[in-house]
């Protein structure tokens, strides 16, 4: 019993060791997640309410996306606090003076990245503009996306780098032969593989696109690494996808907008533009995450 009893609490800590944390806290993720998707889906069929029933059909899975975006994070508030027994700013959510700083230092960063892979794109003749210019009827939908887009970038950092990255970290220092910063490299890759394989079952997606994501992870995670908050990653995070999408009018991770301010078109062999997953499942891709 004291040996069972040891493999499963950290007496000192007075909680489950990380292992089981991780374990109880991403079961109650998906049961969660999946609770919430099959009751919005009970309540269409019984109530007669269409899901989503003014959104655009291709933003519908950005929608929901959104909603599973706000399950994680109430879920997250209670794991936090039950399992973990911490506080969001324990995950690096502390919005001070300097956390806004380094927010905006990562915005900047995101939407420069973006830009620069674009404009080698362009000037490489494997991306192409179209058209430029916005309607007022669309409006609304950008107003959105972008709401989304903050949302997506938000709680995904959190989930994969807050806790999912701190976690790992921390049950990897039980084993008394990993220094600190080795366990935290070690579940910088960790938790980027997790990343890449979260967005491996996006439409579009290929072997190739699932590297350039979980590449991007580790990039993410540095952020998180050299700061220890989540500031960096979710400034890059948001304009990143936003300028991907919403400016330039590539797909995002598989998704194509119906709404942008500028309409890019893809040419020339998709190993290099990414094709109809967007930049990530190309070269350019992964040279702004290298440039990043």
């Amino acid at each position: 019993m004291r040996r069972l009893q040891w493999l499963l609490w950290n007496r000192s800590e007075r909680r489950l060791r990380a292992p089981w944390r991780l374990l109880l806290g991403m079961t109650l993720f998906v049961l969660l997640s999946v609770v919430t998707l099959l009751g919005l889906q009970l309540l269409r069929q019984t109530a007669g309410i269409a899901l989503l029933a003014g959104v655009d059909p291709a933003i519908r899975p950005l929608a929901l996306n959104a909603i599973g975006g706000v399950v994680v994070l109430l879920t997250l508030v209670m794991v936090a606090w039950s399992l973990d027994q911490r506080r969001l700013s324990d995950y690096g959510l502390r919005f001070d003076r300097e956390w806004w700083v380094d927010c905006g230092f990562g915005l900047a960063l995101g939407a420069g990245a973006m830009t620069a892979l674009v404009l080698a794109g362009i000037a490489g003749g494997w991306l192409a503009v179209e058209r430029s210019g916005l309607s007022a009827d669309a409006l609304s939908q950008l107003a959105m996306l972008a709401g989304v887009f903050l949302l997506v970038g938000i709680y995904e950092e959190l989930l994969v780098r807050g806790y999912l990255l701190t976690n790992i970290a921390e049950g990897l220092l039980w084993f008394d032969q990993l220094s600190a910063r080795v366990a935290a490299v070690i579940a910088a890759l960790l938790s980027a593989l997790v990343f890449g394989g979260l967005h491996a079952i996006n439409p579009n997606a290929t072997l190739l696109s699932t590297v350039i994501i979980s590449a991007a992870g580790v990039m993410l995670a540095l952020g998180y690494l050299y700061t220890g908050e989540l500031a960096i990653p979710i400034g890059i995070h948001i304009t990143w996808n936003a300028f991907q999408g919403l400016v330039y009018g590539l797909p995002v991770s598989g998704a194509t907008l119906p709404v942008s301010l500028v309409d890019t078109t893809t040419r020339g062999p998709a190993v290099v533009s990414g094709g109809a997953f967007g930049p990530e499942a190309g070269l350019l891709g992964l040279a702004g995450v290298v440039l990043a």
